[in-house]
């Protein structure tokens, strides 16, 4: 168990969207939380909310496709708390455009943020992660991943997203394969479209009420956090209503 016996939890892309969304429903209920993301300002307004709410609040300001940023927020993590119970990849990018011409730059952004950075991650937070197992064997380790329906079913002009969000399936994957005998599983969340900035480019086609809702993703990582260490959800992909079982 963490500092105080309350358990702890990691979150990049944490000071907005479904980050913060899962930060605020952990620190109501006291979770112990490092939070890693790029605008020093929001980081500083989403601590302090999540304060009043009773969390207790690390924050780490960078880009997430900076390892020694990733490296500074593990560090933090484990001199505030000592142990880690789970570690909720959110923080991501995407550009849409099609095979023909793709900037190789933004290719190369994607995978910096969206695989080498969650890669990175888990490598670093794994001995906190099994420690707080060790430590919490009632609640285990737990990574939770968000990635994208695109990631398993791909959409013209989003190939390089998809491919990027498949590779983190694949992570999570392998994280099970590896590491469930220590009692550190993953879970991967690939929803299709959810009312965040991130999707307010397709707003003029997918009505915003009609996305899917952060807190909608909250109750789901929420239920991946609250099994048993003996039963883990690998792979879930939530459609939004209307878009059909193989489209954002």
């Amino acid at each position: 168990m963490t500092t105080a016996g309350r358990p702890s939890a990691l979150i990049t892309g944490g000071s907005r969207g479904i980050g913060l969304g899962v930060a605020s429903a952990l620190a109501a209920r006291g979770w112990g939380l490092t939070l890693c993301a790029r605008d020093p300002a929001r980081l500083a307004a989403a601590g302090a909310e999540l304060r009043s709410l009773g969390g207790r609040v690390e924050s780490v300001a960078g880009d997430a496709a900076d390892e020694a940023c990733l490296a500074a927020a593990v560090d933090r993590h484990e001199a505030a708390y000592g142990s880690m119970n789970a570690l909720v990849l959110a923080a991501g990018v995407g550009s849409a455009g099609p095979l023909a011409g793709y900037p190789v730059r933004r290719i190369d952004k994607q995978f910096a943020v969206n695989v080498r950075a969650p890669f990175v991650l888990v490598g670093r937070a794994l001995p906190l992660l099994r420690a707080g197992a060790r430590d919490d064997p009632a609640r285990g380790g737990r990574i939770v991943a968000l990635t994208s329906i695109e990631g398993v079913h791909p959409e013209p002009g989003l190939a390089v997203y998809g491919a990027s969000k498949a590779a983190l399936i694949s992570l999570v994957r392998s994280v099970n394969a590896e590491e469930a005998a220590r009692g550190v599983t993953a879970s991967a969340i690939s929803p299709g479209y959810v009312d965040t900035d991130m999707s307010a480019w397709v707003a003029d086609r997918i009505p915003p009420g009609s996305m899917i809702t952060v807190a909608d993703i909250v109750r789901t990582v929420d239920l991946v956090l609250s099994l048993s260490p003996s039963a883990v959800i690998p792979h879930l992909v939530i459609n939004r209503v209307g878009g059909g079982p193989y489209r954002a």
